[in-house]
Formats: C-alpha cells, sequence, structure tokens
C-alpha cells in the first residue's frame, strides 16, 4: 500500500490551509537541452494506484496498488496509513473495486474466453466477481448459480446493495439459459451462501431497478426484431405484479432507466431525442410522466446513492468535471473543493455513505495526478499518492476551438512537448475510440507519452463524438467523410497558426480512432507522412458481417449501431467499398504501422491482419506488430509498453521531432 502523506493541519486555518499544503508542484523544464523523457515504461505500466473505494462507513480504502512488476490489493486506513491486507493480483484484469458492506469488499474482473457449459459461441470478455470476506479473511467466487435454472456465472451488469429485511443483500446483473442466454436478475445472501434467480428477461436488452427495500420496482424489455425494428415495454410495480406502463419503438438509442429521483417518488428514465437526451420522470404512485427535467439536472455522469438507488447528483460536463450535489451542503462542501483546486481538473472518485469523506483525483500543474482523501468530519486533507509514480514533468495541456470546413464548431485538446515552444512542431493527430466517445483533457497516458518525446499531440472531438447530443448526431452517416475531415481540418488550423509543421504530421489511433488513422491514408492523401492503427477496423464489410455472427442476427442492435453511422444499409451495402481503408490500399504512398492483441474480442485481430496483407500485396511499406494474450483495451502493463516502444521507434524512423 503506497503510504497516505497526512498534510500538517494549520490551526485556525481550516481546510482550504490543509488542501494548499497538500500540493505537489509539477513543471516542466525551461528548455529542450534541459529536457530528459521519462522512461516510456512509467506510461505504459498500468498505473501505481487505480480504483481507490472507500468503504461504507469511510474507515478503510481499497485500490489496487503496482509496485514494481507486481500489482496488489490493499485494503487499509488511509488516515493511519496503515495497510489491513493485501493480495497478489498476477494477471488479473481488474475493472473495479466495489465495497458491499464494511467487512467485505467486491471485485469484478474480466477473462477473455469461449462460452461455458458446452454453449456455442465465439471468444468474448467474461466479467466474474469476487468477494473478499475481511473478517474471515478469505477471498471466494460469487456465485450465481440457482438449483433451479441453468445459469452462467457471469456478470453482464448492474451491481447494486439493498437492505432486505434488515439484512444486506447483493443484487446482480447476470444471465441464465432458456433456449437462448437471456437476462438475468440475481439476489445473493452472504450469510448462507445462497443465490436466488428473482427475476428473468423477456428480452435481451431486459434490465431491472431495484428500490430501497430490495423490491423491483420497474422492470424494461428491449427487443429488436428480425426487420431491424426495436419496441421496448417499461413496467412498474402495482402490488405483486408488473404492469405495462409505457411502450415505443427505438431501432436504436432505447430508453434507459437512470434511477429513482431525488425525492424518491418517481423513476427517471433517459431518451434519445434528435435535440438530444432528457429525463422524464415516471410517477412511482401512478404511473403517470412528468415534465422532462431541465439541463442542471440531467447528467453526463451520475452519482447515485449506493443502497437506494437515488440520484443525488452528477456531472453536467465532461471537460470541466463540473459536479452537482441536489443536497445543498454537499454542494458547498464540493465548491469549496474546487475553489481549492481552481485550474486543476478534480473529480468524484469515490465517497462514504454519508459523503463526509470523499476521495478526489486532480490532474493540473500544481497537483500533478493524484488521489486525495477530503475528511469532512476533522477538517483534514490527507494525499493518497501519485496515480503514476516516478512522472514528476507533466506535459502541458491546453484546449483549443476551432471550425471545420463546413462551418461544425469543434474543439479538443493539444499537448505541448515539454521543453519546446509551441511553434512549428511535429505533430501527431491522435483521434479517440467509439466513435461516441470524449476526450475530456484529464491525464492521458498515451498522449503523454508521445508529448515527452518532441511532439505536439492532438486529440479532436470530432463529430460523432458524444460531447454533446448535437454532436454526436452530426456523425450519424458521416464515418469516413467528414468525420475524418474534422480531423485533417484541426491540422490545418494548427499548421495556420504556426504551431504545426504541415510537412511532419503522422495520424495514431486505437480502435474507432485506428479506422481514422488508416482513412488518413487511404481516402486521404497529402496530410499525413505516416499512420498507427491499433485494434482498427480496415474491412468495413466483414466488420459488419462479423458483428452479425457475433450476435446470430443481421438485424440486431449493435448492426443498426453501426449502420447509421457509416451510413449504409448492412455488411452487402456497395457504399461500405468507398470508406473501406482495405478496399483503397493502392492510393497508400506511406509507411503503415498496425498494432493488434490476439485475444480482441471488440475488432477481431483479422482485421490488422488482413489489412497488413492486402498493403503487403500492393508492395506497400507495412509492420504488424502482434501482441499475444492482449484485449482491446490494453490491459496489462507489457502489451502497453510494448506498443509505446513499437510507435516511438516507427514514429522516430519515419516523422522524427
Amino acid at each position: 500500500m503506497g503510504k497516505p502523506i497526512r498534510s500538517p493541519l494549520a490551526a485556525g486555518l481550516g481546510l482550504l490551509a490543509v488542501m494548499s499544503a497538500a500540493r505537489t508542484a509539477i513543471a516542466g523544464p525551461p528548455d529542450a537541452a534541459a529536457y530528459v523523457p521519462p522512461p516510456l515504461a512509467l506510461y505504459g505500466q498500468l498505473p501505481s494506484i487505480e480504483d481507490p473505494a472507500l468503504s461504507p462507513d469511510g474507515t478503510r480504502i481499497a485500490y489496487v496498488e503496482r509496485q514494481g512488476d507486481q500489482r496488489y490489493i490493499v485494503v487499509g486506513d488511509p488516515e493511519a496509513a496503515k495497510i489491513e491486507l493485501a493480495a497478489r493480483l498476477s494477471d488479473t484484469k481488474v475493472r473495479e473495486l466495489r465495497w458491499f458492506d464494511e467487512n467485505r469488499l467486491l471485485i469484478l474482473y474480466s477473462t477473455t474466453s469461449y462460452p461455458p457449459y458446452g454453449l456455442i459461441g465465439p471468444r468474448n470478455e467474461w466479467y466474474l466477481l469476487v468477494c473478499w470476506d475481511l473478517v474471515k479473511k478469505r477471498m471466494l467466487p460469487v456465485s450465481m448459480h440457482d438449483d433451479s435454472h441453468e445459469t452462467l456465472n457471469t456478470v453482464t451488469g448492474s451491481i447494486d446493495t439493498r437492505y432486505v429485511k434488515g439484512e444486506p443483500r447483493l443484487f446482480v446483473a447476470g444471465a441464465y439459459v432458456e433456449q437462448d442466454v437471456m437476462p438475468a436478475l440475481f439476489m445473493i445472501d452472504f450469510r448462507w451462501d445462497r443465490t436466488t434467480l428473482v427475476a428473468g428477461g423477456d428480452t435481451q436488452g431486459a434490465d431491472w431497478a431495484i428500490d430501497a427495500q430490495g423490491q423491483i420496482a420497474a422492470s424494461f424489455d428491449y427487443n429488436v426484431s428480425g426487420s431491424g425494428q426495436g419496441q421496448w415495454v417499461l413496467r412498474l410495480r402495482r402490488g405483486s405484479d408488473l404492469r405495462r406502463v409505457a411502450t415505443g419503438n427505438a431501432p436504436t438509442d432505447p430508453p434507459y432507466i437512470v434511477g429513482f429521483s431525488y425525492d424518491d417518488k418517481a423513476l427517471l428514465v433517459a431518451f434519445d431525442t434528435p435535440d438530444g437526451s432528457i429525463w422524464k420522470p415516471l410517477s412511482l404512485a401512478d404511473g403517470t410522466w412528468g415534465p422532462p427535467l431541465d439541463s442542471g439536472q440531467t447528467f453526463w455522469d451520475v452519482t447515485r446513492d449506493r443502497l437506494t438507488g437515488r440520484v443525488v447528483g452528477g456531472v453536467l460536463d465532461p471537460f470541466e468535471q463540473q459536479q452537482v450535489f441536489f443536497d445543498p451542503t454537499l454542494q458547498s462542501h464540493w465548491s469549496t473543493i474546487t475553489d481549492v483546486y481552481s485550474g486543476e481538473r478534480v473529480e468524484l472518485v469515490s465517497h462514504s455513505d454519508d459523503f463526509s469523506k470523499l476521495v478526489i483525483r486532480v490532474f493540473g500543474p500544481q497537483y500533478g495526478d493524484s488521489y486525495m482523501l477530503i475528511d469532512w468530519n476533522t477538517v483534514d486533507a490527507y494525499k493518497i499518492g501519485n496515480v503514476y509514480q516516478g512522472l514528476t514533468t507533466l506535459a502541458k495541456v491546453q484546449s483549443i476551438h476551432y471550425k471545420a470546413a463546413d462551418g461544425q464548431p469543434l474543439d479538443g485538446f493539444l499537448t505541448l512537448p515539454p521543453g519546446r515552444p509551441a511553434k512549428n512542431l511535429a505533430l501527431v493527430v491522435l483521434p479517440h475510440g467509439g466513435p461516441a466517445a470524449t476526450d475530456d483533457g484529464d491525464f492521458d497516458w498515451w498522449a503523454q507519452a508521445l508529448a515527452t518525446r518532441g511532439y505536439a499531440v492532438l486529440q479532436v472531438n470530432y463529430r460523432g463524438s458524444n460531447t454533446t447530443p448535437a454532436l454526436l448526431h452530426a456523425g450519424f452517416g458521416e464515418w469516413g467523410r467528414k468525420m475524418q475531415t474534422d480531423l485533417s481540418d484541426g491540422v490545418r488550423y494548427l499548421v495556420d497558426r504556426g504551431i504545426a509543421d504541415p510537412q511532419r504530421v503522422c495520424i495514431v489511433g486505437a480502435s474507432y480512432g485506428g479506422y481514422a488513422a488508416l482513412a488518413g491514408v487511404t481516402l486521404q492523401n497529402g496530410i499525413y507522412r505516416c499512420a498507427v492503427s491499433v485494434a482498427g477496423v480496415a474491412d468495413l464489410a466483414g466488420f459488419l458481417q462479423w458483428t452479425s455472427d457475433q450476435m446470430m442476427s443481421s438485424h440486431n442492435e449493435f448492426t443498426s449501431y453501426w449502420d447509421r453511422f457509416l451510413g449504409v444499409a448492412g455488411a452487402d451495402d456497395p457504399r461500405l467499398r468507398s470508406i473501406s481503408p482495405i478496399d483503397h490500399v493502392d492510393a497508400v504512398t506511406v509507411p503503415v504501422l498496425l498494432i493488434h492483441g490476439r485475444d480482441d474480442t471488440v475488432v477481431p485481430y483479422s482485421q490488422s491482419e488482413k489489412m497488413a496483407a492486402a498493403l503487403q500485396r500492393a508492395g506497400k511499406s507495412v509492420q504488424l506488430v502482434t501482441m499475444p494474450h492482449e484485449d482491446h483495451w490494453l490491459s496489462r502493463s507489457a502489451t502497453r509498453e510494448q506498443m509505446l516502444e513499437a510507435i516511438a521507434a516507427f514514429l522516430q524512423s519515419n516523422d522524427p521531432p
């Protein structure tokens, strides 16, 4: 456990003085000659501290810590810097730590494998749950076995704690087998090691809302028919039954249950509209809809009460991380924190049930990238530790705003190389994956690593990003079209201002970003002098067919999602050829680097394998780096470092800064 450092409390000065005393100055060197870049291994390694989680009463903290080549889950007293328990992880891919109660820690992890129990299907990423009993000092798998049903021991959705007749129960979204694998809701009683299947879904898109008493207050079903039409049904509890109160059609983007309202009188349901997402309250008393909530009450990221599912606040903006609480005392506390850390990005990471203790992540020039514990009971602040140990200099990140060629407003972030003036720089365009994702200006280990090698790094929220509903919708039908030129328009913006050298621009990306990198040198030319695709889509028709095979249906929510962005009607649509990089390898005039993990279950390894073969047949310069036993998310340190080393060497060879 990294030793938490208690900040000295200046008597009478209160929390502001304490927090100010906890600063860790992070500054860039004055010039390039004085700058020695940190080893790439520091960026490639998984963080030194991950997933800090406070226990419900705030007396314990758990997190994943890296010490050298080993990773551990540690539990201890965050204020006394005392380790209570530690367990070595080996190669386990931990996805989340969550407390069930004061003495039981839940560990969600994943593994890549074929379906269990003789089921037929492709390899997938399966999520599993372990419970660490800190009193008995034993760690056991959480079983989804119910004697009356054939079930899969996997987690597919929410994990919630509720008190049922005064005793805590765990509710887990999982799956059971009834002709097909279907969603299920399990209730687990740890006292008797007993699991009960309490609800089985009628459709593949089933979901449930569990009230404070552990009752199913509402159920949601969503099904995409063979014709591609999607129908949803919402039911509310009436006595002992769940009765239909609303239904509708949504080929894509069905509504979803957000949680219970702050006053616990309504169920909040989010709907996608042409003008963006709206939240509507559904009265639990009579099943009637209220007017949509105003924009200050709908959130980009939601904060819920752990034991009731009530929405107590959330983040309004992905860029500013503007946390909002409905409770005025909590809002006042949060405002104090953000005032002290003015100029830094502050993110709420974890909290005790009563919010008297908070874990926050702070990123900026004064505090670096670190976790802090705020204790409102004692008016103290404690530094838990740096997210990445050993990184004493961080590249500067600044926001940029520009307009695309057609006038579409766009924003993004520019990470500048330490020790170099922002003039005539070699540039790496680093589009995010998704494409429905967002670059928010937070610490980005990949962008930081490239910047320390002397490159300016441009990250754009191109149309199709989910920064705002309007920007997301603007990307529909623009895959390989305006989504692509949004990136090159960002290059033009930096070149016009003298920041980037137009002769020294490369494009690097993963997943959709990998597609954008390949499209940048096949569908466009004369902009980039090299391209790196990590787990990128190269053959769009093949990818859509693979997706249909995965879902065992040509009409499903996922293929509808891709069709909408691609502006096509399925894998056989001839329009795919115009935007598919593998169909335009003859246009490539620059070196290409392909990197892909063998265990990728999101974009199959065959996409890069086929692209490498096509480029080789066309006589183009191409390298393929294979990462054995790696998934789509680069979950292991060794392969992250392998990727960074390969990219740095490739850029140095083809576009030296």
